[in-house]
């Protein structure tokens, strides 16, 4: 593996210039490694910090909620990003019509009804 030339420094080939060089490579390098522990300190405390980890937590409750959406969705071809500008739009049209708990109860009727009849074709197979 060649080394890169940094931008600045060329390479001579008198032993004393080659020294210098060297030694400008390697204060350069000690910058930069010292320059990345603070970043790596401050990402640390920045992460630790309760809005962080709060955040964290909702983007991965996030996920997991659209991953398992999107595997009970995927026999159908659906997938939740082609579903979400219309289930919002029809949230805020119940919203505004101060229809939500109506529209919960019908969701609760069709969920049960849906228990029922996959209970029922379980029976009817066994």
């Amino acid at each position: 593996m060649e080394e890169e030339n940094i931008i600045g420094l060329e390479e001579s080939t008198d032993g004393k210039d080659a020294l210098t060089v060297r030694k400008t490579r390697l204060k350069r390098q000690a910058d930069f490694y010292r320059v990345g522990i603070v970043h790596a300190k401050a990402n640390i405390k920045q992460s630790a910090r309760p809005e962080a980890l709060f955040h964290s937590a909702l983007d991965h409750a996030g996920w997991a909620i659209r991953s398992r959406l999107d595997s009970v969705l995927r026999p159908t071809g659906i997938n939740i990003a082609s579903v979400m500008p219309y289930a919002i739009s029809i949230l805020g049209l119940l919203r505004k019509r101060r229809l939500m708990k109506p529209a919960l109860g019908v969701l609760a009727a069709a969920a049960g009804v849906a228990v029922y009849l996959r209970q029922r074709r379980a029976r009817a197979v066994y």
